[in-house]
């Protein structure tokens, strides 16, 4: 990876595949362990965090851990407006098709407006206006899910030996 190119996964080198590999491997087991846990908590809170996309946030945050939409600013601020965005629409339209796009377009501009562009986050209204979900959603499990990946995601890189995550918290 280019020194301040962060925004790319490393790319392979036929000399120094087992660096990759290593790389690949620690960003496999981290993510699963995540989504584990976080299945795990669904079981044991009978509440499905497994609603919103945060397979893709893991892979994003663990994968591609300098790139901007990897930080926790983005990853938590980005799932927060996202799903604030479907909230307002779904209670001022309610639920339907179109109502889901303008969510999506909202959400969209609203984490461009406060830098806090995570891509995975732009599905959270579209299930919140297809699914009419309300309030609560916005606490658990999106608050809560991304509080707890952006934990997971801290302790993996301190334990993995990336000491750098995040380049900035807020």
């Amino acid at each position: 990876m280019a020194p301040n190119d962060q925004s790319k996964a490393p790319s392979f080198d036929p000399h120094n595949w087992h660096r990759l590999a290593v790389l690949g491997l620690l960003a496999g087991v981290g993510s699963a362990l995540a989504i584990g846990g976080m299945e795990w908590l669904s079981v044991v809170a009978d509440y499905p965090f497994a609603v919103i996309p945060f397979a893709t946030s893991i892979v994003l945050v663990i994968g591609l851990p300098d790139a901007a939409p990897s930080q926790p600013r983005a990853l938590i601020g980005g799932h927060l407006v996202s799903t604030l965005a479907g909230i307002l629409v779904v209670k001022i339209a309610g639920p339907g098709a179109f109502a889901a796009a303008v969510a999506v377009g909202l959400a969209v501009f609203a984490m461009v407006m406060t830098d806090t562009m995570h891509p995975p986050a732009g599905i959270d209204p579209l299930l919140v206006v297809l699914n009419n979900l309300s309030w609560p959603f916005l606490i658990a499990p999106v608050a809560a899910g991304a509080l707890l990946l952006a934990g997971f995601a801290f302790i993996w890189h301190r334990l993995s030996g990336r000491r750098g995550w995040p380049s900035r918290w807020w």
